[in-house]
């Protein structure tokens, strides 16, 4: 049971003892639908929040473990190669997707979406690429030693790499071309 309605449950129950019947209408009764329907539109909102950071997360990750056999910061032609091998990180799964599929069907759900992610990061490489600051001695330590949290990386510091090697500063969490 969710922090919320528990606590209302047990409020409700200190004072009536044990909770078999309720009146439909009573106030306790819509304390309890009231304290049941506010979890469930938290529980929503979290999931919500969770999906919408789930490509920025599993980017972050990719780089994490990326970096876990370098020991010093990388330069320009480092990063690029680095952002070419995450955008291409899925190539051999798609191959082998497509190979299995036989002459005239259409594709799985599974490859449509690895070929559009590359596609998306794709353009987003040409636009500017969002990603941990790998050139710089701290952003790097901090990344390397990152725990997996959302809010350990708000002290860390992105940039927008472009394919000509143009780095731009960016925020953290990503916002448009920010």
């Amino acid at each position: 049971m969710p922090r919320t309605l528990s606590k209302v449950h047990k409020q409700i129950s200190k004072k009536r003892g044990v909770i078999d019947s309720l009146h439909e209408n009573s106030r306790d009764a819509r304390r309890l639908r009231r304290a049941g329907s506010r979890d469930d539109r938290l529980i929503r909102h979290t999931g919500a929040v969770m999906k919408a950071r789930q490509p920025y997360m599993e980017r972050i990750e990719y780089f994490h473990n990326a970096v876990q056999d370098i020991d010093e910061p990388l330069n320009d032609e480092g990063l690029a190669d680095l952002v070419n091998q995450c955008i291409n990180r899925d190539a051999e799964e798609l191959a082998q997707l497509q190979q299995e599929r036989r002459k005239g069907r259409p594709p799985l759900r599974r490859e449509e979406a690895l070929s559009q992610r590359t596609q998306t990061e794709e353009k987003e490489f040409k636009t500017g690429f969002w990603m941990p600051d790998l050139s710089d001695e701290d952003a790097f330590l901090k990344l390397k030693h990152w725990n997996g949290e959302w809010t350990a990386l708000s002290s860390a510091k992105f940039i927008r790499l472009v394919i000509g090697g143009e780095k731009q500063a960016s925020s953290f969490p990503p916002k448009g071309m920010s």
